[in-house]
């Protein structure tokens, strides 16, 4: 499996832990509750959900029984997909998971979508391995540029300097949330022994999605394929 389809199958799964629901639906949320997968197409999605099914983690039923057993209407029902207790347990796996893919762009932002769902000591080695990775990152860039200035024309030399500062700026993001989830408190600022609330419209760095995205017009088949 490819480390892009284990986020899609990650957050299939986060998201149908929350609620069933039909395949343009979850494309719907996806693409406005998580940034990452704003490109990703229907042949991307159904065979994620396929494999799903056929792992035992979803099960397959009729959206509307009324237009199911309709005669000759044209159309198929649109199939639901519902996770399994079996699939409840392997995303709970996966929420406890906090290697080095956690701390990657496109992962970590998955991860951070479903923070209201994991553990506040997951979140801290998810965060603070991403702020030690993002570190890294940012040493090189200095190295790099320090090395390279002199032979940089202008608007080389500041389109590397906007990257650094953007990294610079999701560390000190980072340090807010390390500090806040230290102290016992949600992204809100109220003291709370459980998991911190899950937000998506504070336009976070990392890839994370702002308030008022929304996914581009489309009219997909509905049902599975």
């Amino acid at each position: 499996m490819s480390r892009r389809s284990g986020i899609l199958e990650f957050a299939v799964l986060g998201l149908l832990r929350e609620s069933p629901m039909h395949g343009y639906e979850l494309r719907k949320r996806l693409n406005t509750s998580l940034g990452v997968f704003r490109a990703f197409s229907y042949g991307t999605l159904y065979p994620c959900l396929k494999t799903l099914v056929a792992n035992g983690w979803l099960i397959e039923e009729p959206g509307n029984t009324a237009e199911a057993t309709a005669p000759l209407t044209g159309r198929r029902a649109k199939i639901v997909y519902r996770l399994t207790a079996e699939g409840k347990e392997h995303f709970e796996q996966l929420l406890s998971q906090t290697g080095p893919d956690a701390y990657e762009d496109e992962h970590f932002a998955a991860r951070f979508a479903f923070f209201g769902q994991t553990s506040r000591d997951v979140r801290m080695r998810v965060l603070e391995g991403r702020r030690s990775r993002l570190e890294e990152r940012l040493e090189k860039m200095r190295a790099s540029l320090a090395r390279t200035r002199e032979r940089l024309d202008d608007y080389t030399l500041e389109l590397q300097r906007h990257g650094m500062e953007s990294v610079e700026r999701e560390v000190r993001w980072l340090n807010e949330l390390i500090e806040s989830e230290r102290a016992g408190r949600d992204l809100r600022g109220s003291a709370t022994e459980g998991p911190a609330q899950q937000d998506t419209t504070s336009g976070a760095p990392g890839g994370l999605p702002r308030s008022g995205d929304e996914p581009r017009p489309d009219t997909p088949d509905d049902t599975a394929t």
